[in-house]
């Protein structure tokens, strides 16, 4: 076994990557539950507040597949980030303003687009940085930072809310897109580093050669690994997204216990995350894709049956803690085995947003399905059926799926990618 290769990260690209990923996270956080609180203040009804949030939904996935295309025709991927970042703080100030039609409306598409922009063109940015061997360690790291910026303003933007009121959750939301774009400027460096693209395939055949950006819809539909993946991914989020939802609802008819249930389910997986991704990323390297994938699929049927004990809040929240291990393994995955699956054409970014968008349509029907099986024959059948949803995508991951990691990486300690 040959020796770790010693990482070749810039520093300064390192630490703005770092730096990147925890202020996007922060960002976000304030676009959670306080738009449909804002709103709810701001005297809309229910049904107003649903439509103002599905029109969100819509733009993310209307958006996908462009965004991706963008991201891919983009030479400098920052340019992207920086365009997207600016976009989002423009959201974030239309939410700061007066709740009107045209402001929350177009608050909530801007959002969604340029949120659809910035996963494929983070991802870029990493494989640039650390290249194709080191890959999976780096979203490791990425996925850390990510959490860590989740889990430390979650209660800051509260107590924002509390003390200023929801619209200065949304003013300090674009306060922090200024922090995003130190932290972006800092990887001025990786400019100069295209993405990896091997020149030749292990048996020393020409690769093939990337095809114009145009071209990506027909060269990504053209690798059936990714289609299976990409159903893998809706089944995933079909299973995944009603399940919390669900539950909470179950304990808030059984119990007053709701609000600390709330906030620790949203803490635990988070910590678990920092936690499990690095070191989820590193073993992807070393094992391949799929051991950790079953893993992964495997979580939610086990999740869901316990589920369907209706359990009380301290163990509803012990089995969401089983969500920190899928979400480690699973955001890590979606743009490593589409950076596989791409490796020798490209079109990376154009793979994780149709990859991305299977995901959203899951998530999307995920709720409604589950909350109507949940009306007519009761919750424990909602959560049954969730566990079978996962299960038919740990079935397809292992019977159908192949192996994406290339065969010439070989079994050793991946680059080290220091956090």
């Amino acid at each position: 076994m040959p020796p770790p290769v010693t990482s070749t990260e810039p520093t300064g690209c390192r630490f703005g990557l770092n730096g990147l990923n925890f202020s996007l996270a922060a960002i976000q956080t304030g676009f959670g539950p306080f738009v449909a609180v804002l709103l709810t203040r701001q005297g809309w009804n229910e049904t107003e507040i649903g439509v103002a949030l599905s029109v969100g939904t819509a733009a993310g996935l209307v958006g996908q597949l462009p965004a991706g295309l963008l991201v891919d025709a983009v030479g400098r991927k920052r340019r992207a980030v920086f365009v997207a970042l600016i976009a989002l703080a423009g959201s974030a100030l239309l939410f700061a303003a007066p709740a009107t039609l045209p402001t929350i409306w177009g608050a909530q598409i801007l959002h969604a687009l340029a949120s659809a922009v910035l996963v494929p063109a983070i991802a870029a940015l990493t494989l640039s940085i650390c290249g194709h061997d080191s890959f999976g360690t780096r979203l490791g790291i990425n996925a850390r930072w990510s959490s860590f910026g989740n889990a430390s303003t979650g209660g800051a933007m509260g107590l924002v809310a509390y003390y200023g009121g929801e619209e200065m959750v949304f003013v300090a939301s674009a306060a922090l897109v200024g922090l995003a774009l130190v932290f972006l400027h800092q990887m001025r460096a990786v400019d100069s580093m295209p993405l990896p693209i091997p020149e030749t395939r292990a048996d020393g055949t020409t690769a093939d050669l990337p095809v114009p950006p145009w071209a990506a819809f027909v060269c990504i539909f053209q690798i059936p690994a990714l289609h299976v993946f990409a159903l893998c991914a809706l089944l995933f989020q079909l299973a995944n997204a009603a399940m919390l939802p669900l539950a909470l609802n179950g304990l808030a008819q059984r119990s007053d216990a709701i609000d600390f249930a709330v906030s620790a389910t949203i803490v635990l997986p988070q910590a678990i995350v920092i936690m499990l991704a690095p070191w989820a990323g590193t073993k992807a390297q070393i094992w391949g894709r799929k051991p950790l994938l079953y893993l992964c699929f495997a979580v939610l049927p086990l999740r869901a049956m316990l589920f369907s004990t209706a359990p009380d809040a301290p163990l509803l929240v012990l089995y969401q803690g089983l969500d920190g291990i899928s979400a480690s393994i699973f955001g890590l995955m979606l743009p490593l085995v589409a950076a596989d699956l791409t490796r020798r054409t490209g079109h990376l970014t154009m793979a994780i947003s149709s990859i991305s968008l299977a995901a959203g349509l899951g998530a999307t029907f995920s709720t409604t399905v589950a909350g109507l099986v949940a009306d007519i024959i009761g919750p424990a059948y909602a959560f049954y059926g969730l566990a079978g949803v996962g299960g038919l995508a740990l079935l397809i991951a292992v019977f159908l799926l192949p192996e994406t990691r290339p065969p010439e990486e070989p079994d050793a300690v991946p680059a080290a990618a220091p956090a």
